[in-house]
């Protein structure tokens, strides 16, 4: 019987031990928000990350106002978001194409496509808030007086 304790000691030791060493050894790994924004910043030109809050990591740019990558949300896994003057620059969606293309992989003439087709639907008949879908995005274009802003989203079941 005194055999039995003794024995597993050694055998709870070297396990406990190559479980430390595993753990320790294996590399950090990034979120996958970081992931996407530093590909964001090694794609696309002028495009800076300035702050990351958990869940939203801010970038700048000077085509956009404001500009933010968000991730794991209640409906969606990934949001884009971007901000300009009421009525956008060419440079302005040429980003917002970039940029969904890299963050949602589809092609960048389709992103071209539902971004430029969203902000342009707003107006005198259809207001100031629109609701889309695209290509499996989710997008809500937005306007005021002076500004105006995108959302694109994935839900997370696609």
């Amino acid at each position: 019987m005194a055999l039995g304790p003794q024995f597993r000691r050694p055998t709870l030791l070297a396990a406990t031990l190559a479980l430390v060493v595993t753990v320790g050894a294996s590399p950090a790994r990034a979120d996958r928000c970081e992931d996407t924004a530093k590909e964001l910043k090694n794609q696309i030109d002028g495009i800076k990350i300035s702050v990351n809050t958990g869940n939203m990591i801010y970038l700048t740019h000077p085509a956009a106002k404001e500009l933010s990558l968000g991730c794991r949300g209640r409906n969606y896994s990934v949001e884009l978001y971007a901000k300009a003057d009421r009525k956008p620059k060419p440079q302005f969606f040429d980003l917002i194409a970039a940029a969904g293309a890299i963050v949602f992989t589809i092609p960048k003439p389709d992103a071209l496509t539902g971004t430029s087709r969203c902000i342009k639907r707003m107006g005198l008949l259809r207001g100031d808030k629109i609701s889309m879908r695209f290509r499996r995005l989710n997008m809500e274009c937005t306007r005021t007086k002076t500004e105006a802003s995108i959302v694109v989203t994935r839900g997370k079941d696609e």
